[in-house]
């Protein structure tokens, strides 16, 4: 018997959706990293009541994913001891809703996949990304979904869907990866959903020609630990299909992108709806220093490297 877990969850660069013209039967797909940091950290135990302690923003969430879960009468008492901040691109909301979602089916042995918790706690609707970086890490591919069960252009949050198919994950290299968080925040509930609906279909040549990209540039540069040629592919997405629309939308995200690749980037890229941007290069220091510079004081700027396993539970 469990009588109390800790779970500490990785966080993820969403690199791009791949389809947002659905036009040939799917739409959604993804592309994205897990990495070493931040992280979200509980504790959590069985009790008669449903409560969450302690310092994070994502309280509210873990305690919806918790009652989402939960068998008849039963409660759990969880502490988040580390949390990062959300809506700023790197996927707190998932890792937080499988935390709390992975805390109740271990404690009260429910025999739930990550996929089923996911499904019940409302994330993966669009991208797999999420849920696939919590139960394995990695480098993830997904295939997304099939638009006749989807029937719209909508995020993750407001998508009852199962997690997309994960086409393929893979052990990402030792890179150095360059984290700058500015301080503003992505889009987020209704303006998100009006984004996707307004800026959707995306023009049909724009997807095949980021699936190109995706198929014949960075894939093969990640199975060859090219680091330029994956940088140069991860430069190229930023002007394609909805990821640009979601660029357009950070305009200081985009200046700072082009900042570092000025500055000896190999490639910089937005995760998901920003405003975190991400670079690769041989002195990952000297892009933090760019970064810095550019943000100001303020502004969360750090190294870090990709994870090659999932959430920990212990």
């Amino acid at each position: 018997m469990i009588f109390m877990l800790k779970i500490t969850t990785p966080s993820r660069l969403h690199m791009t959706l791949i389809d947002m013209n659905a036009s040939r039967g799917r739409v959604d797909g993804s592309i994205g990293l897990t990495l070493d940091n931040p992280v979200i950290s509980i504790t959590a135990k069985k009790s008669d009541v449903i409560e969450v302690t302690g310092n994070g923003e994502h309280a509210q969430r873990m305690k919806n994913s918790a009652v989402a879960l939960l068998p008849d009468r039963e409660g759990i008492r969880i502490n988040i001891e580390k949390d990062y901040p959300s809506h700023i691109g790197m996927g707190s909301g998932t890792q937080a809703a499988l935390a709390a979602g992975m805390a109740v089916n271990r404690l009260y042995d429910l025999g739930l996949s990550v996929n089923e918790i996911a499904l019940k706690v409302g994330r993966g609707g669009t991208s797999g990304i999420g849920v696939a970086a919590f139960e394995n890490g990695g480098f993830i591919l997904d295939g997304g979904h099939k638009f006749s069960e989807k029937k719209a252009f909508l995020p993750s949050a407001a998508s009852r869907l199962p997690p997309a198919p994960v086409l393929l994950r893979k052990d990402f290299p030792e890179w150095d990866i360059m984290i700058a968080i500015p301080q503003q925040k992505g889009a987020s509930m209704k303006k998100e959903e009006n984004i996707f609906q307004t800026e959707c279909p995306v023009p049909l040549r724009e997807v095949e020609e980021l699936s190109h990209i995706i198929l014949m540039q960075l894939l093969p540069a990640l199975f060859e630990e090219d680091i330029s040629t994956f940088g140069s592919s991860i430069n190229a997405i930023q002007e394609l299909g909805f990821k640009k629309k979601e660029v357009r939308h950070q305009p200081v995200s985009n200046v700072l992108m082009k900042i570092l690749r000025e500055g000896g980037a190999y490639g910089a890229g937005m995760s998901s709806f920003g405003p975190t941007v991400y670079a690769f290069g041989e002195d990952a220091e000297e892009l933090r220093k760019l970064a810095g510079e550019f943000l100001g004081e303020k502004a969360l700027v750090f190294t870090t490297t990709a994870r090659n396993e999932g959430a920990i539970v212990w």
